[in-house]
């Protein structure tokens, strides 16, 4: 198998991001055509560079001796999300063009937040993808706080 820019570090460590899938190649298309990332690896599993990250996708299954009771599925009920993979990128007015171009289905377009830009789309599985643009936080803009909190306790200090 060649490893030619496989997530294997030869020491330390990298972060990828695992997908359970129903289509293979329909999401590796997707990773691939429609966001720009590059296959490494086409099957078992599928393996695709994305900037400077790497999305992992192999179909569900069930529990194995390393996760016992464990299944991994695709989502099924897209209303709801306990993760997401959060994209930045430099001209989110322009990557929104482009993937939409490319047949990405964004649930809204780029919204200005104050701190940044962002907007959502869907992946084929539904697993959500925020794209986002720092904006405001680079000049010290940040989010509200959540609904019935006022303290920040991210904030910079002064």
């Amino acid at each position: 198998m060649p490893t030619e820019g496989f997530p294997a570090p030869e020491s330390g460590m990298l972060l990828t991001y695992f997908l359970s899938v129903a289509d293979v190649p329909r999401s590796r298309a997707f990773y691939a055509d429609v966001l720009g990332g590059e296959v490494v690896l086409a099957e078992n599993p599928c393996t695709v560079r994305l900037a400077n990250s790497w999305i992992i996708m192999n179909p569900g299954g069930g529990p194995t001796p390393d996760k016992p009771g464990i299944t991994l599925r695709p989502p099924e009920d897209v209303s709801s999300a306990s993760c997401f993979l959060n994209i930045r990128v430099a001209d989110i007015e322009a990557v929104h063009r482009d993937w939409s171009a490319k047949g990405a289905q964004f649930i809204t377009g780029p919204i200005d937040r104050k701190a940044e830009i962002r907007c959502y789309l869907r992946d084929p599985d539904g697993y959500l993808i925020e794209v986002g643009q720092a904006t405001g936080m680079l000049r010290g803009v940040y989010a509200d706080p959540p609904p019935g909190r006022s303290d920040r306790t991210d904030d910079p200090p002064p």
